[in-house]
């Protein structure tokens, strides 16, 4: 029998969000239809229905903005007027502010995060920091220094080394934390003095384009500096790394669309942030605390393992092994699996059905080359009837491989994790290391010195040690390898979208 829903389920929450939601783009200061009409759905990834829709962008939908980015860059005082730059974020902060319960209601209902996440990295946490921050650089930053020395032939040089913004930015994002990655991007390019084309994922649109409205309806932000162009064809995506008009492309999703879009802004020498994919390592020493063992699994659950710093390798030494395996299988069987509208699940749905089925795959091909899967592996069953098209992995524990199977090095971006047994701390190093990626990563230890000294050893942008969070719109964030180009967020996140020229002029000689 179906489960009553005594709640407001996802299905009632989407109506709600379709009829509160921002369907057009923002091109030129103007929310408008894609110039041939054309529309593509909004799916619920939680029940599979169509929300509603958005306007799909064309190649010349894309060129108008692109060349709106470019005239309001070159054309106007934007990139140059900071005061300005800073009352505008500052008005973009308010009106975000006001919006927050619509917003979260969308994100649970296209992004399909379960409702306890908009609290923290989903919503809340880049609503209050992601614009406030760069908005303080702005009067903090050392925009110019003058060098000193420096002349041949006994005559006197003065140089002054100028940091300017960039130009045009392509912000390319993803669906996992669509609206987080947005703001992290959006705030320090605008901040710098550069004008931006945002496109989002064509699953998760609705955040964009509402953040679209807020800017042409309650801001002073000129037409052009920012344009909202989504749009599901990759073709007319594509347009961002080739034409030459762009400046920079600031794109976080896959490793593999990351280097695509690499080779494609080669020919124009964009410059590049790339914030891409991991396979992070969970290490358990020796001397851990066992009660941290499951809260710090269990992170690989949170949003359905769509989180690209997940530590889906957890590494665990071999005296605490089978009770951890044992404990985490137990815990992962456990975890509230369902409704992302309702305030006690933990794992929602993924975004697709192909992302579903890329991860069922991936289950399949470990237990065809010797895994034990000791929990889940597969679709969740006994959903309620308003769920069943949905898309839903149950939590899955993966055993009996070495760090060389696939299901340890690749990314598999939903709930699974891979548990593996080392010796010793040089051991764990050297699995941990032992990965194309270098995103994030987790230490724990009896030790904070000990932990700190293995952490300093794996070659990660970010880690953290007995539970300690690195996340801020002030700390840098990005990858070592095929991790990503350049960091997000922090005083060098701010850096990623300016330039910098040194002016020299010459002090005569008195006679």
């Amino acid at each position: 029998m179906a489960e009553v829903v005594t709640q407001e389920s996802s299905v009632e929450l989407g109506h709600r969000a379709a009829a509160r939601a921002e369907t057009r783009m923002l091109v030129d200061g103007e929310l408008v239809e894609a110039a041939s009409g054309a529309r593509f759905d909004n799916v619920s990834p939680a029940t599979g229905r169509v929300l509603g829709g958005a306007a799909a962008a064309g190649a010349p939908d894309m060129q108008r903005a692109i060349g709106a980015a470019r005239r309001a860059f070159d054309e106007t005082d934007w990139s140059t007027d900071r005061a300005f730059r800073q009352r505008c974020l500052h008005q973009l902060q308010t009106a975000l502010e006001a919006e927050r319960d619509l917003l979260a209601d969308e994100l649970i209902a296209e992004v399909g995060c379960p409702a306890m996440t908009v609290g923290n990295a989903q919503l809340d946490w880049p609503v209050a920091e992601s614009l406030r921050y760069p908005a303080r650089l702005i009067d903090e930053f050392e925009w110019e220094r003058t060098l000193a020395g420096g002349g041949l032939f006994g005559e006197r040089n003065v140089r002054v080394v100028v940091k300017e913004p960039v130009g045009v930015v392509a912000a390319i994002t993803p669906s996992n934390f669509p609206i987080e990655v947005t703001l992290n991007k959006l705030g320090p390019a605008l901040a710098a003095g550069n004008t931006v084309v945002l496109k989002p994922d064509p699953n998760t649109p609705w955040n964009a384009t509402r953040l679209g409205r807020l800017i042409a309806e309650h801001t002073d932000i000129p037409p052009g500096v920012v344009n909202v162009v989504p749009t599901p064809d990759n073709e007319v995506a594509e347009l961002l790394a080739t034409d030459p008009r762009v400046d920079m492309v600031s794109f976080t999703g896959s490793t593999e669309v990351g280097k695509h879009l690499l080779r494609q802004g080669a020919e124009t020498m964009k410059r590049s942030f790339l914030e891409l994919g991991g396979k992070s390592a969970l290490i358990v020493l020796d001397d851990a605390d066992p009660d941290r063992i499951i809260p710090a699994a269990i992170g690989v659950c949170v949003h359905a393992g769509q989180a690209c710093a997940s530590t889906t390798r957890m590494l665990v030494h071999r005296s605490l092994y089978d009770d951890a395996v044992a404990a985490v299988t137990a815990a992962f069987a456990a975890v509230p699996v369902g409704d992302p509208a309702l305030p006690g699940t933990v794992v929602g749905p993924v975004i697709s059905a192909a992302q579903q089925q890329r991860i069922l795959d991936a289950c399949d091909e470990a237990c065809a080359e010797g895994a034990e899967i000791t929990t889940g592996g597969g679709v969740v069953t006994d959903l309620p009837d308003h769920l069943t098209g949905g898309h839903y992995v149950q939590p899955t524990v993966v055993v009996g491989v070495d760090n060389s199977a696939p299901i340890a090095q690749r990314e598999i971006f939903g709930p699974v994790l891979v548990i593996l047994p080392f010796a010793d701390d040089d051991e764990a190093v050297r699995i941990a290391n032992d990965s194309v990626f270098g995103l994030a990563g987790a230490v724990l230890s009896g030790s904070a010195e000990r932990g700190m000294a293995v952490a300093r050893r794996v070659r990660t942008g970010a880690i953290g040690v007995n539970g300690g969070m690195f996340y801020g719109a002030d700390a840098p964030f990005g990858g070592f390898k095929q991790s990503g180009l350049g960091r997000q967020c922090g005083l060098e996140g701010f850096q990623q979208y300016l330039e910098t020229r040194t002016i020299a002029h010459r002090v005569p000689r008195r006679q």
